[in-house]
């Protein structure tokens, strides 16, 4: 049955389409038209603004400082590179930067390899391994200062681990006391906390790489080695290329667990000192240093670049 108007004739009453609002067409979707290069703008200003009030001003900030002679009281007067150039003689930068570097040569490599091994154990579909990828990821949500006091806990001369090696006839070792030891032990924790969050980018890496390139090589006689860096190692490449580069920049800007366990002085007669120690140390406190802080963060950030870009052109050799 047809619909009738007032006027008796069907369909009177319905509005032309495209005219809903009363404005022709054209008029419509040019206004919209008008309106699309502004609107992305206007749901990123947010994130922007956050990023402008906490990321680039500090930044500039930083820079600024940088070639200053400014004390947390004192504003300062401009120095040129006077902070740069008294670096080149500081013999705690030498130790930092030392430090710094060598948690990076031995961290990395750990952290690149041990997760992707770890992934591939629990990737396997048997029974209770929820409970073992639960267990592994643990550390992870775990606070960085209560997992630093527990490995300081048992590290202790009176702690666990020398109990233990006391008691099959090893002795006492002085984990804590020597600087090479201290430093290995902090470092051993950094691998430990991360390898659940490292273990979870390879997951679904490894979810990715088709069972068929595995059967095929093992059709062809490839061991489990062999298949290893035949077949996963290229599918995941770039993943480890992307843990690499994670890892590097946040071994060589760590702070927290050398802090925890050599504190606040960096180990025995401060060896134990890494860059980001060095410029909380400096640059804070009544007489903090500001400007020369500020010219150490300077060097950390530039070389975390100067990482981050030989991760990539590495990666861009193995591509060619």
């Amino acid at each position: 049955m047809k619909t009738t108007t007032a006027t008796g004739l069907p369909g009177a009453g319905r509005r032309a389409p495209g005219a809903a609002d009363g404005r022709p067409a054209g008029r419509r979707s040019a206004r919209i038209r008008r309106q699309l290069p502004t609107s992305p703008w206007l749901f990123a200003a947010p994130g922007l603004a956050v990023v402008a009030v906490f990321s680039l001003y500090p930044f500039v900030s930083t820079l600024n400082n940088s070639f200053t002679d400014k004390r947390t009281l004192i504003p300062g007067e401009y120095v040129g590179l006077a902070n740069f150039r008294e670096l080149l003689h500081d013999d705690m930068f030498w130790i930092g930067l030392r430090n710094s570097t060598l948690y990076v040569l031995v961290v990395v490599p750990a952290l690149v390899l041990l997760p992707l091994l770890l992934a591939m154990l629990v990737q396997k579909h048997i029974p209770g391994i929820t409970f073992f990828r639960s267990a592994f990821y643990t550390p992870v949500v775990a606070s960085i200062v209560v997992v630093g006091l527990i490995w300081v806990w048992m590290l202790d001369e009176r702690g666990l681990v020398n109990a233990v090696l006391e008691a099959v006839g090893v002795g006492k070792v002085g984990f804590l006391d020597d600087q090479w030891l201290l430093l290995f032990s902090a470092m051993a924790v950094t691998v430990w906390k991360g390898l659940g969050y490292y273990m979870i980018i390879y997951l679904a890496a490894l979810a990715n790489v088709p069972r068929e390139l595995h059967e095929a090589a093992a059709v062809d006689g490839a061991g489990a080695v062999r298949r290893f860096f035949s077949v996963t190692v290229p599918a995941v490449r770039s993943t480890m290329v992307l843990v690499g580069a994670l890892s590097a920049v946040a071994a060589f800007k760590v702070f927290s667990e050398v802090y925890l366990m050599a504190g606040p002085t960096g180990g025995p007669a401060g060896e134990d000192t890494t860059l980001v120690m060095l410029v909380q140390r400096t640059g804070t406190g009544l007489t903090g240093r500001v400007g020369y802080a500020s010219a150490i963060s300077v060097v950390v950030f530039a070389v975390t670049v100067v990482l981050m870009l030989l991760v990539l052109r590495a990666d861009r050799k193995e591509d060619a």
